[in-house]
């Protein structure tokens, strides 16, 4: 739901009546992920998606009924051969849906309130749902904070409630959206109850070494697919706002010394990425030794073959282990044949998205590995 948050802050200020349809599981092929929401407004209007295309129509109608009843439902929409052009999903997966109304009643309407504001101002909060579990606490919701204070709850369950509390802490922590089943006591045992936890936290940062060509296409790149990006370089001349002015940040400092200080300012995590285009000895070596040793998500280092197997002597040189060069990835980027710039910030994104998500690279057509993948993180 935290996907169109800015939609929904929106509604929620101008005082509308809407139901929201959000993913809560999903398995095989299905196209959205845990999170993904469509909702509507009791004048019909309708933002988001649930299934891109395959059932929006089904639980636009759901969206309706809710509004009209007050009720949530969770609804199960899968393949089978004889509604996949109906109400099914053509692609073959299985999703379910939890649809919750909030109306001017609810008392959702204050927890939701709140974390879309949290998500509109890029805080990091993760809103807790009960998907599935006793009718009495179907759709209940409390907003978790990254200092463990929390708003709502679940109806005088304070086990449940400090239960999830702690779940979606760690959640928050990684960035992730997904559902977690623990008891309705709020222990392992009894009787099940599965929660949505949608994370909403500032997006994950790119960090960009060498503000040369290929540089200002991969800032593009790094944008379009979600990051807060930073450029660095030693070289003013080079490192200016007028040569990268997609960029989040333009820095003038050695890049080792710009990301130990980075580090120290705690703005690295596990999502972090990392891409160094100088091949430059005196800038990688330092920026590599460092980087290799940190929890971060993707360090790349541009250069020819050449460049690589010095690059890699020097690095056992100044002591990084055969573990530590294994997590380097050099020649940065995937084999597409990329030549320009604009090409070469593709190849490098692709490789990052696979990195993220599990992929292999290969074409999806005549290879028999799935399209999309379980257990894939949500950022």
């Amino acid at each position: 739901m935290l996907d169109i948050a800015e939609e929904l802050e929106r509604w929620s200020r101008q005082g509308r009546e809407f139901a929201v349809a959000t993913v809560v599981a999903t398995n095989g092929s299905s196209p959205r992920e845990p999170g993904a929401a469509l909702a509507v407004d009791s004048e019909g209007e309708a933002v988001g998606s649930v299934s891109g295309g395959c059932v929006e129509g089904a639980v636009y109608a759901l969206c309706e009924q809710a509004l009209a009843d007050g009720e949530s439902v969770v609804e199960r929409f899968g393949y089978s051969d004889e509604d996949a052009f109906a109400v099914g999903l053509s692609c073959g997966g299985v999703i379910d849906i939890l649809v919750t109304p909030v109306d001017a009643r609810s008392p959702l309407r204050e927890v939701f309130s709140a974390a879309y504001a949290a998500a509109v101002e890029g805080g990091s909060a993760a809103l807790v749902r009960v998907a599935r579990g006793p009718a009495g606490l179907l759709g209940r919701a409390l907003l978790v904070r990254a200092d463990g204070t929390h708003e709502g709850g679940f109806g005088g369950a304070p086990e449940l409630d400090r239960t999830a509390v702690a779940e979606a802490r760690a959640m928050l922590d990684a960035g992730r959206t997904g559902a977690v089943e623990i008891g309705a006591d709020g222990s392992r045992c009894g009787e099940p109850v599965t929660l949505l936890v949608e994370s909403s936290v500032p997006p994950p940062r790119m960090i960009v070494f060498g503000a040369i060509d290929f540089a200002s296409a991969l800032v593009r790149a790094g944008k379009f697919l979600g990051y807060h990006v930073t450029v660095c370089d030693a070289r003013p001349v080079f490192a200016t706002r007028a040569r990268f002015p997609g960029a989040d940040e333009v820095v003038v400092d050695w890049p080792h010394r710009y990301l130990s200080a980075t580090r120290d300012e705690g703005r690295l995590d596990g999502r972090t990425v990392l891409c160094v285009l100088t091949h430059d000895a005196k800038f990688d070596i330092p920026l590599l030794e460092l980087a290799l040793r940190l929890p971060v998500a993707y360090v790349g280092a541009m250069g020819s073959r050449r460049t690589h197997l010095d690059r890699n002597e020097r690095l056992r040189s100044v002591g990084v282990t055969e573990g530590e060069l294994a997590r380097l990835r050099s020649p940065i980027g995937l084999d597409l044949g990329a030549r320009t710039p604009e090409e070469t910030a593709v190849s490098i994104a692709a490789e990052i998205v696979a990195a993220r998500r599990g992929g292999t690279g290969v074409p999806l057509a005549g290879a028999h590995v799935p399209i999309h993948r379980e257990g894939a993180g949500v950022a």
